[in-house]
């Protein structure tokens, strides 16, 4: 039985690309929804950048749409708010393990988390770069490192065959 669900949480993202980036790192590491505030990709979502159409099996919800507030209010008990973003005296990524349950929330492109979303979490990590990483980039590298620290990235062949295309069939030569 799957007890793991993750939640992806974007505080107000500026533009469709980087949401379309997430949506395509949500299909690879197998999160089960996107949640999002604010208005702004809701004014650029016209422009696709969906290239794997993940949101068909993958939900890419507005939580004001939902009548919710902030994403702290949107989980259940059991679900651990991890704030993802370089605030001083955060956890780094590498040392941080991860929940079963989480919704992990990002800052916004061009701003950070609120003090007050920081303030409920339950963990906040940051990435341990030189500078700031982009926010699609920052989404794929916490889902990467989630899925590192798993059993799941143990599976060897059993997970390169459920991620690789039908071009894709070259091997590595056993030595002799």
């Amino acid at each position: 039985m799957k007890t793991e669900f993750v939640t992806i949480a974007l505080t107000n993202p500026k533009n469709a690309s980087n949401v379309g980036s997430v949506m395509r790192a949500a299909g690879c590491y197998q999160v089960n929804q996107v949640l999002y505030s604010g208005t702004r990709y809701d004014r650029a979502v016209k422009m696709a950048t969906d290239t794997q159409k993940v949101t068909t099996s993958i939900p890419l919800i507005n939580i004001e749409a939902l009548g919710v507030a902030a994403f702290v209010d949107a989980v259940d008990a059991d679900t651990r708010i991890v704030c993802v973003d370089l605030i001083q005296g955060a956890t780094p990524l590498p040392a941080f393990q991860h929940p079963e349950k989480a919704v992990y929330i990002f800052g916004p492109e061009d701003g950070t988390i609120s003090q007050s979303i920081v303030d409920r979490a339950d963990h906040v990590v940051f990435v341990p770069t030189v500078g700031c990483m982009n926010l699609a980039a920052s989404v794929n590298v916490l889902l990467y490192d989630r899925m590192a620290k798993s059993a799941r990235a143990q599976a060897g062949d059993e997970l390169i065959l459920q991620s690789k295309d039908v071009n894709n069939n070259v091997k590595v030569k056993k030595a002799m």
